[in-house]
C-alpha cells in the first residue's frame, strides 16, 4: 500500500508542471455552479445534514437561490425569443437591401 501512494504522490506531482495551464480553474461563480450548489442543499436537506434550528436560514438562502436562478432562466429564455425575431427579420430585410443596391 506503501507503493500506492508514493506512485500516486508522484503522478499528483508531475500533473501541475507539466500541464499549467490545464489545472487553472476559472475564479469566478458560473450560473451553474449556482444551480449545483441548489441542488447540493436539496440533497443535503433531504439527506438531514442539517439541524432543525437551521432549516430556516438553509431554506431561505434555497428559496433567495431558486428565485435568482428562475429570474436568469427567464432573461435568458426573453432574450432567446428577442434574437429569434431579429433573426427572422433581418434576412427579410438584406434582399431588398440587396435589390436597391443593383437598381442604383
Amino acid at each position: 500500500m506503501t507503493e500506492v501512494t508514493t506512485q500516486e504522490q508522484e503522478q499528483t506531482s508531475e500533473v501541475p508542471q507539466n500541464a499549467p495551464a490545464a489545472t487553472t480553474q476559472p475564479t469566478g461563480i458560473q450560473i451553474s455552479d449556482l444551480q449545483t450548489i441548489l441542488t447540493i442543499i436539496d440533497l443535503a436537506s433531504s439527506r438531514g445534514a442539517f439541524r432543525a434550528q437551521e432549516l430556516t436560514q438553509v431554506g431561505a438562502i434555497a428559496d433567495k437561490l431558486n428565485a435568482f436562478l428562475s429570474e436568469i432562466a427567464a432573461q435568458g429564455k426573453a432574450e432567446a425569443e428577442k434574437k429569434k425575431e431579429g433573426s427572422a427579420e433581418a434576412p427579410a430585410e438584406a434582399p431588398a437591401e440587396a435589390t436597391t443596391d443593383q437598381q442604383g
